[in-house]
C-alpha cells in the first residue's frame, strides 16, 4: 500500500466519526441524518435491502457489484452503530476478542448450537 492510499482502518474510523457527527445534523443536509431522523427501523430496512442486493450480486458472481453492495451494507451497519452511540471501534474490539477462537467454541460459550 502506498503512502497516498489510506488503510481500510483509516477509512472506517473516519466514516465512523462522520456518522457519529451526523446524529445531530439537519436531516435535509445529510443522508445519514435523514436516516437517524426516521429512526432505527429505517436503518434496519436499508440494511435488509442492501444485504439482499449483496446476495444477488454474489449469486451472479459480479465482483464489482459485490464490492459495491458490500460497501452499502457496511455503511448502513455503521450508521446503525452510530445511531446507538457505538462505533466501528466497538466492533473491532469484539473481533479482536474473538480472534484465534474457534467459531464453534465461541458460539458454544454463548449457548448457541
Amino acid at each position: 500500500m502506498s503512502a497516498a492510499t489510506p488503510s481500510a482502518d483509516d477509512v472506517l474510523v473516519r466514516l465512523s466519526a462522520t456518522l457519529s457527527e451526523r446524529r445531530n445534523a439537519d436531516p435535509a443536509s445529510s443522508y445519514a441524518a435523514k436516516l437517524y431522523a426516521q429512526g432505527p427501523d429505517a436503518i434496519l430496512k436499508k440494511i435488509g435491502e442492501e444485504s439482499a442486493e449483496l446476495i444477488m450480486a454474489s449469486k451472479d458472481g459480479q465482483a464489482e457489484a459485490i464490492v459495491y453492495e458490500a460497501s452499502d451494507v457496511v455503511f448502513h451497519v455503521m450508521a446503525l452503530l452510530a445511531f446507538h452511540g457505538l462505533s466501528i471501534e466497538d466492533v473491532r474490539r469484539e473481533l479482536a476478542r474473538r480472534e484465534g477462537v474457534s467459531g464453534i467454541v465461541e458460539k458454544a460459550a454463548r449457548g448457541e448450537k
